[in-house]
């Protein structure tokens, strides 16, 4: 029931919210406090299991400073572009490995519902490991799942962009703004301070804006950008 309180929580998402952009060099310092905890419980985990996609990279971190050479991952897709929730949580790529009596450590970005690592869970239960623990980088006190290992907690909500997503999400930001009508590049990024709490730097919107053109996926009419239709 605790979880399905924090699903209805993420799809009853305003228009507008506060996100957070994390840096490069942050996430590697979050990336060495998820290690540096897992040294200091004991656990001694034989395979780490990243969740694709926003564990790829902090699961590397996180061998890289336990010098742990055993990584694998899973592919879950729960989220999209922007805060945009998918309607299920589905396993799209499965373990291509054997980790029957395993220790393993699942390694995630963020806990926001708990939905993945609750799935990422489930799925790799039934795989026969003899013990599994859970690591992210930030966990959000709103999240009906309560990771084993994490660097920081998040009190107040917000939405987290990493930097290995930041152009993806940012592309989805803009397609939000374009929703309520066209906007030059000064507009979007005007939109993407106010409502969004999000500062970005004008060149990057304009190519973001070109990508999008050249997808297909908006319209440009005299400097203003606008979706299709």
């Amino acid at each position: 029931m605790h979880l399905n309180t924090r699903r209805i929580f993420t799809l009853m998402l305003p228009d507008t919210f506060p996100c957070e952009l994390v840096t490069w060099e942050r996430s590697a310092i979050l990336g060495r406090r998820v290690a540096e905890a897992v040294q200091e419980s004991g656990y001694q985990p034989e395979i780490v299991v990243a969740i694709g996609r926003g564990g790829y990279v902090p699961a590397r971190v996180v061998c890289d400073y336990l010098l742990h050479e055993m990584l694998t991952s899973i592919k879950i897709e729960h989220w999209g572009e922007a805060a945009e929730e998918k309607p299920e949580t589905i396993i799209r790529f499965p373990l291509a490995i054997d980790v029957t009596g395993a220790r393993l450590l699942v390694v995630d970005d963020v806990t926001d519902t708990g939905d993945t690592l609750t799935a990422a869970v489930s799925y790799l239960r039934d795989c026969g490991p003899a013990e599994i623990r859970t690591a992210v980088l930030q966990h959000k006190g709103t999240s009906g799942f309560l990771p084993d290992y994490y660097a920081e907690m998040v009190t107040e909500w917000r939405w987290i962009i990493y930097p290995w997503a930041a152009y993806e999400d940012l592309s989805g930001f803009i397609a939000r703004i374009l929703r309520n009508g066209p906007a030059t590049p000064e507009e979007i990024q005007k939109h993407l301070t106010e409502d969004f709490s999000i500062t970005t730097d004008n060149g990057m919107v304009a190519e973001i804006c070109a990508d999008l053109l050249r997808r297909g996926e908006v319209e440009e009419h005299h400097g203003r950008v606008q979706i299709p239709g």
